[in-house]
């Protein structure tokens, strides 16, 4: 199993969750990026980075309730289940820009959290298939680490 598919499966645990996130579309963008044509290439591409961001997102929203993460996760999402182009992923995201702009606002995160807000942005400038890749790893080994216990102390 590739670092994008273990992350995925790390993030979306839920019956609910793994029905709906975790579509035909999302699970093989990996492998469909591996054979691309040329031409093809850099949708399937931005089809695995959507994947990769909605796993650190969806970890993100675990670790702290956090609703704004939650938004952009539907919308990447959306973004993933509809666009046909990477056109279509920038129409579809950049109608929601406010969402991003709002992500990082008001957020209290832990080192966990924090860690996982770095992958993500890591993941939005990512130019190749092996920093994707690389990030992937990244967070399949923090999310098998992550403790999703409320904390009882508020020291």
């Amino acid at each position: 199993m590739t670092p994008y598919e273990q992350l995925l499966h790390l993030a979306f645990t839920a019956p609910n969750d793994v029905n709906y996130y975790l579509t035909p579309t999302t699970l093989r963008a990996y492998d469909q990026l591996r054979t691309a044509p040329p031409a093809e290439r850099p949708f399937r591409f931005e089809q695995v980075r959507l994947g990769v961001a909605m796993s650190l997102l969806k970890l993100v929203s675990e670790l702290g309730e956090h609703d704004e993460s939650r938004q952009v996760l539907d919308v990447l999402h959306r973004a993933l289940s509809e666009a046909r182009s990477p056109e279509d992923i920038d129409r579809i995201v950049g109608r929601e820009a406010r969402l991003f702009d709002r992500l990082y606002e008001n957020l209290y995160v832990n080192e966990e959290g924090e860690a996982l807000l770095n992958l993500f942005g890591r993941t939005l400038d990512a130019d190749a298939p092996e920093l994707l890749e690389e990030v992937a790893q990244e967070g399949v080994d923090l999310a098998r680490t992550l403790d999703f216990s409320p904390d009882e102390d508020d020291d």
